[in-house]
């Protein structure tokens, strides 16, 4: 037909090569504009809220490199101190935590106990080089809050836990039965410093609120499963004071608070006494003679060995072997049917100055600058006590073993020695709901990736709860710095026992 081509009008051939430009137009763009690309899902694109960190925290922090060489720690990371005020919340790319590995040490055994700090000690644990560090990202965990009072986005997908119930995603709700024990009473195992019912705080909503996970029922611990199911069992807590506050929870429950004549101090089965010269033991030991359970607490706030250097010398320096597990554990591990490790807040300069700790690494002082950095140092031992522990489990195949993320310090306008406070004693507004499925504690998270030791995640659900703390208050309401790191009890670690308990 004239005027056309293969049967094809000319008008049809104009639209037909018009479309063409059009989707060769679209394509160009689709692939340079970067609205529209942004779009597109990279590959792995896991969103995860995390703190906005300015560059002012970057300064002075070096990146933990670990060690190398044979056996070593490859990890590359921004090492950043907490803010001193609330920072913001924004999406950053969520990032998978290296499964390292540790310098296989020499360990030996020793007896030699550490010193333990005074309360006024404990209390200034708020340490200035508290950090969580990822490969490429950092998660401040102080001071952070959220306007919704919510951690974490519903959208959001991630990946689900494999296995069971994620007891640290869901929320807290009120439950007029709570408290599980008296604030008055349980003088028996909690000390006065940390039972806030008996300082001049007023507003003891806090004690009202319970843990609810999501899509998943969780056990409540009552003294009389606990005993049941620890039947012949033994508990050990090792770690620092906020592992102590947990340890002395832990009684009050299993107790209700009651005097319990009948329980027995066998404290001395495990070398806890107190010393000469010593404020308290290095820890205690609580037997129940009618089911054969016993709850037991051991005070190592780095989770290191600590060796005297010369132990002729009472005021010698001490070598801290971040790559030995505290003798302590070596020696009773075997008798341990539950295990629950912590550390992290006794992790700054100071404190390792002032106790006298000297950092080692295969029997020798430490020459890695990357792991002479705080935040180094305690990712490294972290890591490798955790990786000794997994060790040992296939020797004692009734040993479960956890590893407690860190609990969130809560100072805003400042830190524990320049004027930070917590003044909040009233539960958020909003939700208080975790929706995130994966720690915002990577290290812990990290660590235990890859071994049968199990995470007891209880950051993000006690990042919500600031209004928990000791805070201004006291016995003798004296005035001075706020506790802002530990909890009021009855409070925030009952919960901690009640994740433990259902994962027992």
């Amino acid at each position: 037909m004239k005027g056309s081509f293969y049967g094809l009008s000319t008008k049809q051939i104009t639209l037909f090569l018009a479309a063409v430009a059009f989707t060769t137009i679209l394509l160009i763009g689709w692939a340079k504009a970067p609205i529209v690309s942004s779009l597109i899902p990279s590959q792995g694109g896991v969103l995860r809220l995390l703190p906005v960190v300015s560059d002012e925290e970057l300064k002075d922090k070096e990146p933990f490199k670990g060690l190398n060489g044979s056996g070593g720690v490859s990890m590359s990371a921004n090492v950043v101190a907490p803010a001193t005020t609330p920072s913001t919340i924004s999406y950053a790319p969520a990032m998978e935590i290296e499964n390292l590995t540790t310098v296989n040490g020499n360990i030996q055994e020793t007896t030699t106990k550490h010193k333990e700090d005074s309360d006024v000690k404990q209390l200034s644990e708020g340490e200035k080089d508290l950090t969580l560090v990822t490969q490429d990202s950092v998660a401040p965990l102080s001071s952070v809050t959220t306007k919704s009072s919510v951690i974490g986005k519903e959208d959001v997908k991630t990946p689900s836990k494999s296995q069971g119930c994620n007891y640290a995603k869901g929320k807290w709700i009120p439950d007029d039965n709570r408290p599980l024990y008296s604030g008055f009473g349980c003088k028996q195992w909690l000390s006065s410093m940390w039972a806030c019912r008996l300082t001049q705080r007023t507003d003891f909503a806090y004690e009202k609120l319970r843990w609810q996970p999501k899509n998943c029922e969780m056990d409540n611990l009552t003294g009389s499963k606990f005993l049941s199911r620890m039947q012949n069992k033994t508990i050990a807590f090792i770690g620092d004071s906020l592992g102590r506050q947990q340890f002395q929870s832990l009684m009050c429950m299993v107790t209700e608070g009651e005097e319990r004549p009948d329980v027995l101090n066998v404290g001395w089965e495990y070398g806890l006494v107190k010393e000469k010269g010593h404020v308290r033991p290095d820890g205690w030991a609580y037997r129940f003679p009618s089911t054969n359970t016993t709850i037991l607490y051991y005070w190592s706030a780095s989770l290191c060995d600590l060796e005297p250097l010369n132990i002729t010398n009472p005021v010698t320096d001490y070598a801290m072997h971040l790559d030995r597990p505290p003798s302590f554990l070596r020696r009773y591990i075997s008798r341990f049917d539950v295990l629950v490790l912590n550390t992290g807040h006794h992790w700054n300069r100071g404190k390792l100055e002032s106790n006298r700790w000297i950092m080692h690494i295969s029997g020798k002082p430490n020459t890695d600058a990357n792991i002479a950095a705080i935040a180094g140092a305690k990712n490294f031992t972290i890591y490798s006590i955790v990786k000794w522990v997994n060790s040992e489990l296939p020797k004692y195949p009734g040993l479960k073993a956890f590893y407690r993320s860190i609990s969130p310090r809560h100072f805003f306008n400042g830190d524990w020695n320049t004027g930070g406070t917590c003044d909040n004693t009233t539960p958020r507004s909003g939700n208080l709901e975790v929706l995130e499925d994966e720690s915002i504690d990577p290290i812990a998270a990290g660590s235990v990736k890859g071994t049968r030791v199990k995470l007891l995640d209880i950051t993000a659900i006690s990042q919500l709860r600031d209004e928990g703390h000791i805070s201004r208050y006291s016995i003798k309401a004296t005035p001075g710095m706020q506790d802002c790191l530990h909890w009021c009890l009855p409070g925030v670690p009952d919960t901690w026992n009640e994740l433990l308990f259902a994962q027992i």
